[in-house]
């Protein structure tokens, strides 16, 4: 009987570490992350924070904050129904999927999305690994190699 309780107790702590693994390695993507200038001036600066977050699978980032440009600041070199509007509320990460796949150095991989550059307009696909609190998003024309990473850090609310 002891060993009947002892085996149960030990099943229910593996599928509750287990579960909560799945459930972070499922969300590792979801949160809010600093932007850091890979170019120009102000390069290596924190620019912004995006808010990523799911829907229906996918995996979508919003500005929330501008941390070098006015709060206010419109985005006057978006097209469309975007031009002039806020760059503060804009969704400029689009439609990443978790590809399964886990780079040793870069982590879990998201693929198959598109990011917009507010500061000249264009859109690009996007690619993405996370790894702890570091997510390297990659921008890109055609194919990866034709494009430019950044890394962003996890904004820890305390």
């Amino acid at each position: 009987m002891m060993k009947k309780i002892l085996a149960v107790g030990v099943f229910f702590v593996f599928i509750v570490m287990f579960s909560s693994i799945c459930t972070y390695a499922q969300d590792a993507i979801i949160g809010t992350w600093i932007t850091v200038a890979d170019k120009g001036a102000d390069k290596g600066k924190n620019t912004s924070h995006v808010e990523i977050f799911e829907k229906n699978g996918l995996y979508y980032g919003k500005i929330v904050k501008l941390l070098l440009e006015p709060a206010d600041e419109l985005c006057t070199k978006c097209k469309g129904d975007l031009k002039n509007t806020p760059v503060v509320g804009m969704v400029i990460l689009k439609g990443l999927k978790k590809t399964g796949k886990i780079d040793k150095s870069l982590g879990m991989e998201y693929d198959s999305g598109t990011i917009m550059d507010p500061k000249d307009g264009e859109t690009y696909r996007s690619k993405a690994w996370v790894k702890g609190d570091v997510l390297t998003m990659r921008g890109f024309v055609g194919i990866s190699l034709l494009g430019r990473s950044a890394n962003w850090m996890r904004l820890n609310k305390q």
